[in-house]
Protein backbone atom coordinates (compact mmCIF):
# COMPACT_ATOMS: atom_id res chain seq x y z
CA UNK A 1 0.00 0.00 0.00
CA UNK A 2 2.41 2.43 -1.11
CA UNK A 3 0.89 4.67 -3.24
CA UNK A 4 -1.77 7.63 -1.07
CA UNK A 5 -4.43 6.63 -2.93
CA UNK A 6 -4.49 3.14 -2.15
CA UNK A 7 -3.04 4.05 1.85
CA UNK A 8 -6.47 6.39 1.78
CA UNK A 9 -8.28 3.37 0.67
CA UNK A 10 -7.19 0.71 3.24
CA UNK A 11 -8.63 3.63 5.52
CA UNK A 12 -12.03 3.19 4.37
CA UNK A 13 -12.47 -0.29 3.77
CA UNK A 14 -11.15 -1.06 7.21
CA UNK A 15 -13.68 1.34 8.20
CA UNK A 16 -16.27 -1.10 6.40
CA UNK A 17 -14.88 -4.65 7.74
CA UNK A 18 -14.48 -2.89 11.46
CA UNK A 19 -18.55 -1.78 10.84
CA UNK A 20 -19.10 -5.67 9.97
CA UNK A 21 -17.09 -6.97 12.88
CA UNK A 22 -18.20 -4.53 15.75
CA UNK A 23 -22.14 -5.03 14.39
CA UNK A 24 -21.75 -8.67 14.95
CA UNK A 25 -20.11 -8.34 18.74
CA UNK A 26 -22.29 -9.46 21.39
CA UNK A 27 -21.38 -6.42 23.27
CA UNK A 28 -23.11 -2.80 22.99
CA UNK A 29 -26.35 -3.01 20.72
CA UNK A 30 -28.68 -0.50 20.65
CA UNK A 31 -31.02 -0.84 23.45
CA UNK A 32 -34.73 -2.24 22.69
CA UNK A 33 -36.30 -2.77 25.74
CA UNK A 34 -35.59 -1.48 29.38
CA UNK A 35 -32.54 -1.99 31.52
CA UNK A 36 -31.98 -5.09 33.18
CA UNK A 37 -32.94 -5.01 36.63
CA UNK A 38 -30.77 -6.53 39.37
CA UNK A 39 -32.20 -9.23 41.44
CA UNK A 40 -31.54 -11.39 44.64
CA UNK A 41 -29.42 -14.77 43.65
CA UNK A 42 -30.07 -16.59 46.90
CA UNK A 43 -26.25 -18.97 47.71
CA UNK A 44 -26.51 -22.42 48.08
CA UNK A 45 -26.36 -23.39 52.01
CA UNK A 46 -23.11 -24.59 53.08
CA UNK A 47 -21.63 -25.74 56.31
CA UNK A 48 -21.22 -22.52 57.38
CA UNK A 49 -24.66 -21.29 56.64
CA UNK A 50 -23.38 -18.13 54.34
CA UNK A 51 -25.77 -15.69 53.76
CA UNK A 52 -28.03 -14.83 50.88
CA UNK A 53 -26.08 -11.78 49.12
CA UNK A 54 -27.47 -9.32 46.57
CA UNK A 55 -25.73 -10.01 43.53
CA UNK A 56 -26.56 -7.28 40.01
CA UNK A 57 -27.39 -8.57 36.51
CA UNK A 58 -24.20 -6.41 35.79
CA UNK A 59 -21.74 -8.09 37.53
CA UNK A 60 -22.98 -11.78 36.37
CA UNK A 61 -22.51 -10.72 32.91
CA UNK A 62 -19.22 -9.18 34.02
CA UNK A 63 -18.20 -12.64 34.56
CA UNK A 64 -18.01 -12.88 31.10
CA UNK A 65 -15.53 -10.62 30.24
CA UNK A 66 -16.21 -7.59 27.69
CA UNK A 67 -14.28 -7.76 24.79
CA UNK A 68 -11.63 -5.70 24.89
CA UNK A 69 -11.36 -2.96 22.48
CA UNK A 70 -7.61 -2.54 21.47
CA UNK A 71 -7.44 -6.23 21.00
CA UNK A 72 -10.37 -6.18 18.32
CA UNK A 73 -8.69 -3.59 17.12
CA UNK A 74 -5.89 -5.24 16.14
CA UNK A 75 -7.64 -8.33 14.99
CA UNK A 76 -9.92 -5.85 12.35
CA UNK A 77 -6.68 -4.41 11.19
CA UNK A 78 -5.31 -7.71 10.56
CA UNK A 79 -8.61 -8.92 8.59
CA UNK A 80 -8.47 -5.68 7.02
CA UNK A 81 -4.43 -5.80 5.83
CA UNK A 82 -5.12 -9.52 4.42
CA UNK A 83 -8.39 -9.07 2.91
CA UNK A 84 -7.19 -5.86 1.01
CA UNK A 85 -3.71 -7.06 0.05
CA UNK A 86 -5.34 -9.89 -1.75
CA UNK A 87 -7.54 -7.30 -4.23
CA UNK A 88 -6.16 -5.95 -7.33
CA UNK A 89 -4.68 -2.73 -7.73
CA UNK A 90 -7.60 -1.15 -9.74
CA UNK A 91 -9.84 -1.98 -7.02
CA UNK A 92 -7.25 -0.79 -4.25
CA UNK A 93 -6.78 2.36 -5.82
CA UNK A 94 -10.20 3.25 -6.98
CA UNK A 95 -11.68 6.57 -7.20
CA UNK A 96 -14.17 8.95 -8.23
CA UNK A 97 -11.64 10.28 -10.62
CA UNK A 98 -10.61 7.01 -11.72
CA UNK A 99 -14.19 5.89 -12.78
CA UNK A 100 -14.75 9.36 -14.81
CA UNK A 101 -11.79 8.46 -16.44
CA UNK A 102 -12.20 4.91 -17.75
CA UNK A 103 -15.75 4.24 -17.85
CA UNK A 104 -14.50 0.26 -18.35
CA UNK A 105 -13.45 0.36 -15.20
CA UNK A 106 -16.67 2.21 -13.72
CA UNK A 107 -18.07 -0.96 -15.43
CA UNK A 108 -16.31 -3.80 -13.74
CA UNK A 109 -17.03 -2.25 -10.43
CA UNK A 110 -20.43 -1.36 -10.84
CA UNK A 111 -22.92 -2.81 -8.18
CA UNK A 112 -23.85 -5.32 -7.51
CA UNK A 113 -21.01 -7.64 -8.33
CA UNK A 114 -21.39 -10.51 -10.09
CA UNK A 115 -21.69 -13.80 -8.73
CA UNK A 116 -18.08 -15.06 -10.87
CA UNK A 117 -16.54 -11.75 -9.95
CA UNK A 118 -17.14 -12.48 -5.88
CA UNK A 119 -16.12 -15.40 -6.38
CA UNK A 120 -12.73 -14.42 -8.37
CA UNK A 121 -12.12 -12.10 -5.80
CA UNK A 122 -12.73 -14.38 -2.69
CA UNK A 123 -10.18 -16.91 -3.93
CA UNK A 124 -6.80 -15.63 -3.55
CA UNK A 125 -8.24 -14.82 0.09
CA UNK A 126 -5.74 -16.65 2.56
CA UNK A 127 -6.92 -19.44 4.76
CA UNK A 128 -5.39 -18.06 7.77
CA UNK A 129 -8.62 -15.35 7.29
CA UNK A 130 -10.93 -17.99 8.13
CA UNK A 131 -9.39 -19.28 10.65
CA UNK A 132 -8.96 -15.94 12.28
CA UNK A 133 -12.59 -14.91 11.86
CA UNK A 134 -13.79 -17.98 14.30
CA UNK A 135 -12.69 -15.53 17.32
CA UNK A 136 -15.00 -12.88 17.33
CA UNK A 137 -17.50 -13.61 14.18
CA UNK A 138 -17.94 -17.66 14.05
CA UNK A 139 -21.28 -17.32 11.58
CA UNK A 140 -19.58 -15.10 9.13
CA UNK A 141 -17.30 -16.59 6.05
CA UNK A 142 -14.33 -14.82 4.51
CA UNK A 143 -16.31 -14.48 1.26
CA UNK A 144 -19.28 -13.38 2.60
CA UNK A 145 -17.24 -10.63 5.03
CA UNK A 146 -15.75 -9.43 2.06
CA UNK A 147 -18.84 -9.28 -0.13
CA UNK A 148 -20.57 -7.05 2.07
CA UNK A 149 -17.56 -4.79 2.67
CA UNK A 150 -17.19 -4.09 -0.88
CA UNK A 151 -20.73 -3.24 -0.86
CA UNK A 152 -19.86 -0.18 1.44
CA UNK A 153 -15.97 0.30 -0.42
CA UNK A 154 -17.47 1.14 -3.69
CA UNK A 155 -19.26 3.58 -3.01
CA UNK A 156 -17.47 5.16 0.00
CA UNK A 157 -14.44 5.51 -2.61
CA UNK A 158 -16.02 6.76 -6.02
CA UNK A 159 -18.67 9.04 -4.48
CA UNK A 160 -18.62 12.33 -5.56
CA UNK A 161 -17.25 15.36 -3.68
CA UNK A 162 -21.01 16.02 -1.60
CA UNK A 163 -22.14 20.06 -1.65
CA UNK A 164 -21.80 19.60 2.50
CA UNK A 165 -18.13 19.61 1.94
CA UNK A 166 -17.74 22.87 3.79
CA UNK A 167 -20.00 21.36 6.79
CA UNK A 168 -17.00 19.09 7.20
CA UNK A 169 -15.55 17.63 10.75
CA UNK A 170 -12.50 16.88 11.77
CA UNK A 171 -13.97 14.38 14.42
CA UNK A 172 -16.46 12.18 14.36
CA UNK A 173 -19.52 13.71 16.13
CA UNK A 174 -20.37 10.62 18.40
CA UNK A 175 -17.30 9.03 19.10
CA UNK A 176 -14.91 11.84 18.87
CA UNK A 177 -11.98 10.18 16.95
CA UNK A 178 -10.29 12.27 14.44
CA UNK A 179 -7.86 9.67 12.96
CA UNK A 180 -10.46 7.67 11.12
CA UNK A 181 -12.18 8.80 7.77
CA UNK A 182 -15.52 10.10 7.78
CA UNK A 183 -18.41 9.99 5.95
CA UNK A 184 -21.73 12.03 6.20
CA UNK A 185 -25.13 10.90 7.62
CA UNK A 186 -28.41 12.63 6.15
CA UNK A 187 -30.21 13.40 9.72
CA UNK A 188 -33.18 13.15 8.27
CA UNK A 189 -33.12 10.08 5.77
CA UNK A 190 -33.46 11.09 2.16
CA UNK A 191 -35.66 7.97 1.88
CA UNK A 192 -38.58 9.70 3.74
CA UNK A 193 -38.02 13.35 2.42
CA UNK A 194 -41.21 13.28 0.67
CA UNK A 195 -43.30 11.57 3.75
CA UNK A 196 -41.43 14.83 6.15
CA UNK A 197 -42.39 17.32 4.34
CA UNK A 198 -46.56 15.76 3.39
CA UNK A 199 -46.42 15.23 7.33
CA UNK A 200 -44.96 18.63 8.10
CA UNK A 201 -42.39 17.41 10.66
CA UNK A 202 -39.77 19.76 9.22
CA UNK A 203 -39.05 22.70 7.17
CA UNK A 204 -37.95 21.88 3.45
CA UNK A 205 -34.85 23.55 4.32
CA UNK A 206 -33.69 21.17 7.15
CA UNK A 207 -33.55 18.31 4.72
CA UNK A 208 -30.43 18.35 4.03
CA UNK A 209 -29.12 18.52 7.30
CA UNK A 210 -26.16 16.09 8.09
CA UNK A 211 -23.82 14.69 10.70
CA UNK A 212 -20.12 13.72 9.92
CA UNK A 213 -19.71 10.23 11.34
CA UNK A 214 -17.50 7.08 11.11
CA UNK A 215 -18.54 4.40 9.68
CA UNK A 216 -19.05 2.32 12.67
CA UNK A 217 -20.94 5.08 14.68
CA UNK A 218 -22.75 5.44 11.13
CA UNK A 219 -24.33 2.28 10.99
CA UNK A 220 -25.14 2.04 14.86
CA UNK A 221 -27.33 5.15 14.21
CA UNK A 222 -29.09 3.18 11.42
CA UNK A 223 -29.15 0.39 13.75
CA UNK A 224 -30.98 1.93 16.78
CA UNK A 225 -33.92 3.46 15.29
CA UNK A 226 -35.86 2.95 11.81
CA UNK A 227 -35.97 5.92 8.85
CA UNK A 228 -38.74 7.58 10.22
CA UNK A 229 -37.83 7.18 13.80
CA UNK A 230 -34.51 9.09 12.82
CA UNK A 231 -36.47 11.45 10.93
CA UNK A 232 -38.89 12.27 13.68
CA UNK A 233 -37.08 11.74 16.92
CA UNK A 234 -33.35 11.80 16.03
CA UNK A 235 -32.93 14.70 13.77
CA UNK A 236 -29.85 16.25 15.04
CA UNK A 237 -26.85 15.23 16.93
CA UNK A 238 -27.56 16.75 20.46
CA UNK A 239 -30.51 14.69 20.14
CA UNK A 240 -28.71 11.00 19.53
CA UNK A 241 -26.34 12.00 21.93
CA UNK A 242 -28.99 12.35 24.63
CA UNK A 243 -29.20 8.22 24.41
CA UNK A 244 -27.53 6.31 26.98
CA UNK A 245 -27.06 3.36 24.41
CA UNK A 246 -24.75 6.06 22.31
CA UNK A 247 -23.39 7.46 24.94
CA UNK A 248 -22.06 4.41 26.35
CA UNK A 249 -21.48 3.06 22.62
CA UNK A 250 -19.31 5.82 22.25
CA UNK A 251 -17.56 5.79 25.37
CA UNK A 252 -16.51 2.37 24.24
CA UNK A 253 -15.64 2.09 20.46
CA UNK A 254 -13.67 5.69 20.95
CA UNK A 255 -11.51 3.05 22.43
CA UNK A 256 -10.94 1.11 19.77
CA UNK A 257 -7.74 2.23 18.32
CA UNK A 258 -5.46 1.50 14.98
CA UNK A 259 -1.85 1.08 15.95
CA UNK A 260 0.89 2.82 13.24
CA UNK A 261 1.63 1.27 10.29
Amino acid sequence: MASGDSAENYAVFRECISSIIVARSSQHKPNKAPKRRSYKAKSARRKDNAESRDVSSDSISSAAEEENPEELADFIDFIASEIFSTLPDPLQTLSYSAIQHSPALAETYSLPLTPSHLESLSNPLPTSIADTLTTYTPALEAPDLLARALTEYIPGVTRPPPVWANTRKSACEICERDWIPLSYHHLIPRGVHEKVIKKGWHDEWMLNSVAWLCRACHSFVHRMASNEELAREWHTVGRILEREDVRDWARWVGRVRWKAR
